[in-house]
């Protein structure tokens, strides 16, 4: 049995595909169901939500075309595009293939992203019976939708929205959720109470077609790595899908309160925008030439600048800009049963220091790129000082750290390695304007941060660089004191980092993220980002190859159509944590483009 392949009834772990179209998403599982999807946006109310449970039946909160007796199913991407294709066979000779996306293209001069579900339905081979189900709920799964019928469409209202489902297929069949056999395609439209314009198969095609296009010829411009290209470009759609073109924010992934451990509780709800993530998700996006997402993503921080003008920057804001993201539980099972079912997430009342230098970082390659349609002027430069500003006055302050600790607050190393970068990046910028008082300026600020940082985060005792001023403990984010140019690769000082941290916090070929218990204990699994940190320095200090063998190790725990999520229990490869994670497939990205051969030496 191939990859793709998965007895029906077998339990998948994260085995999920992912589409959307950057206004929303949906996660669909191995047999075509769709387990999980927000509506109207990525943060709004799962109208599919069997990824985590139901209170009624265990159809309840998905949309499932199901062939009678089915046994096995085989699920990929249409090559460089979002679109998913899943095959179903019977035991009898009998098989389906289902077809799923969102549209997304161009049209009468600006992009088509319509916040609609295509599922796509043809008999593959002998006579298969399907049944098809669509039972979305409302309000987290406490409520039932009003129905209602058309000749060709279902309606599903509660809790202030309406969706419609328009379809060739019988609409008596598909309300009664009755087996009939499947003699021709059938087309499945989900999406606003609007009625389509013309026939739903022939516009579903259309916008299959369209939709194939836009995403091939996407990745067409793509700047990408000699090795690793089929990995990468999965990456790279990946991380468009997890934006919010609407207002430029990009989630941190499209679900919530996936453990990151079997039964330890740490659920978290990530359908928010955390600048630190973020800032990686453009960064790698414009390591392969992908601009666009900077450009929208420097909208969505130039709106968080002017807002908050000076003050306290939140570590995360929602995804319209939202400052209140009030944590609480919601009555559902959980994913596999392990509760809690959290939404918001109380992080955005932290304060966490590294959000200022996140900010300049994720700023500061528009002001010298002249590809860009929207060049950044002096105006925006001045209200990046403002940020600059805070990174300098708070860059020996405690903080919650990126690791966001609930109940302990220190000043940590990687806080104020990221204020660093903001008044360095600062310097850099205002030389490129010709303001030398100013670029005098940041120099001498980010010259003082590095004494501190010297000074205080480097401990004799321990022969490392320490998570917090005057400490012992270790934690991963250190291994990004070389990749934001703080000391060059080869600095002993890095190296001996480097060593130290493999030494404490490496299990097998993976990374955990700190080793001193938190407020739920100590961590079990390894946080993948953390991972891809350690594959990038030691690549910089030199050995490659122990750096390759680790990153392949990491490819071969991606699920069977190339998606991370969060964690990975290091003992079983299994995944945890919320998913898809931008966060890790951001690293999948940037070891590529670290590790591979160079161009002119294969062609």
């Amino acid at each position: 049995m191939s990859a793709g392949d998965m007895p029906a009834g077998e339990k998948a772990t994260l085995d999920l595909a992912l589409v959307g179209n950057c206004s929303f998403a949906g996660l669909i599982d191995r047999m075509a169901r769709v387990v999980w999807c927000c509506l109207p946006r990525f943060d709004g109310d799962p109208v599919f939500h069997a990824l985590l449970g139901s209170r009624g039946e265990v159809a309840d909160g998905a949309f499932a075309i199901e062939l009678e007796g089915a046994a096995r199913s085989e699920q990929s991407y249409l090559q460089n595009t979002a679109i998913v294709v899943t095959r179903i066979f019977d035991g009898q000779g009998n098989a389906i293939e289902i077809t799923d996306f969102a549209p997304r293209f161009k049209t009468k001069g600006r992009m088509f992203r319509p916040t609609a579900l295509v599922r796509r339905v043809r008999p593959l081979a002998g006579h298969p019976r399907i049944r098809v189900r669509c039972r979305p709920c409302f309000a987290y799964g406490s409520q039932a939708p009003e129905r209602s019928f058309g000749s060709n469409h279902m309606r599903f209202v509660g809790a202030g929205q309406a969706i419609r489902l328009t379809t060739n297929a019988s609409i008596t069949y598909v309300r009664e959720e009755t087996p009939f056999l499947l003699d021709a395609p059938l087309s499945f439209y989900l999406g606003p109470d609007e009625s389509l314009t013309r026939h739903p198969d022939t516009l579903c095609r259309e916008f299959e077609e369209e939709t194939t296009l836009y995403w091939r010829l996407w990745t067409r411009r793509l700047g990408l790595p000699v090795d690793y290209q089929d990995a990468v470009i999965r990456a790279a759609i990946t991380l468009k899908l997890c934006t919010f073109e609407e207002t430029g924010a990009i989630v941190a992934a499209v679900t919530t309160s996936i453990p990151e451990a079997g039964g330890s509780e740490r659920n978290w709800d990530y359908r928010y925008c955390w600048l630190r993530d973020a800032f990686f998700v453009v960064r790698a996006l414009n390591s392969l030439s992908e601009m666009e997402t900077m450009e929208n993503y420097l909208r969505y921080l130039n709106n968080i600048a002017s807002s908050t003008n000076g003050d306290h920057v939140q570590p995360l804001y929602g995804i319209g800009l939202e400052k209140k993201l009030i944590e609480r539980t919601v009555d559902l099972p959980g994913y596999r049963g392990m509760g809690p079912v959290r939404i918001g997430n109380q992080a955005y009342e932290h304060f966490q220091h590294d959000v200022y230098g996140n900010i300049v970082l994720g700023a500061a390659q528009a002001f010298f790129d002249k590809r860009l349609l929207h060049q950044p002027g002096v105006d925006d430069f001045e209200r990046l000082e403002l940020i600059g500003e805070r990174a300098f006055a708070l860059h020996d302050q405690p903080d919650a750290g990126l690791w966001e600790l609930r109940t302990r607050a220190r000043v940590h190393t990687s806080s104020s390695l990221m204020c660093w970068a903001a008044c360095d990046r600062l310097a850099r910028i205002a030389g490129q304007f010709g303001r030398t008082e100013r670029a005098r300026l940041w120099r001498g600020r980010a010259e003082h941060i590095h004494r501190t940082i010297l000074q205080y985060g480097w401990n004799d005792q321990v022969g490392a660089f320490v998570e917090s001023f005057g400490g012992r403990d270790l934690d991963a984010s250190l291994l990004l004191i070389a990749e934001v140019g703080f000391l060059p690769a080869e600095d002993p000082r890095f190296i001996a980092t480097v060593e130290r941290v493999g030494t404490v916090l490496r299990r097998g070929n993976h990374l955990i993220r700190y080793h001193a218990p938190d407020d739920f204990g100590t961590p079990e699994n390894a946080f993948n980002i953390c991972t891809f940190w350690y594959i990038d320095a030691l690549a910089r200090i030199g050995r490659k190859e122990e750096a390759r063998e680790i990153y392949e190790t990491m490819l071969s725990c991606r699920n069977h159509v190339g998606l991370l999520s969060e964690d990975t229990d290091p003992h079983s490869g299994e995944l945890w944590g919320n998913f898809p994670q931008t966060y890790s497939m951001v690293g999948i990205i940037n070891g590529a483009v670290r590790l591979s051969a160079d161009w002119d030496s294969v062609v």
